[in-house]
């Protein structure tokens, strides 16, 4: 996971974060600290089932705890905005930590 410096490169930029309980949100980068407690902004949780599409839960501004967060990583706005999200089928993912 990118600390300090890495992060401070994505700031500004809509990034993805998978949490330690298998949560998938994406939202602008706005902030973070020396314990990587990340502040989101324009954030949605992406819920995956494979009976449906992916559900997007609005979350809006939206603060994640660093101890929570497993993977940090830059989205490319470009190719996601082509992926049909209602099409899409996966399980979802499961909790890192038990």
């Amino acid at each position: 996971m990118a600390t300090g410096p890495g992060l401070e490169s994505l700031v500004d930029q809509t990034i993805s974060v998978i949490t330690n309980d298998g949560r998938n949100i994406v939202g602008i980068l706005k902030g973070f600290d020396q314990a990587t407690n990340i502040i989101l902004d324009e954030s949605h949780e992406r819920v995956y089932s494979t009976k449906e599409g992916v559900q997007l839960l609005v979350l809006g501004l939206y603060i994640i705890r660093g101890d929570n967060i497993s993977v940090i990583g830059e989205l490319d706005e470009e190719l996601d905005a082509h992926l049909d999200l209602s099409n899409l089928r996966a399980h979802p993912l499961k909790a890192v930590i038990h």
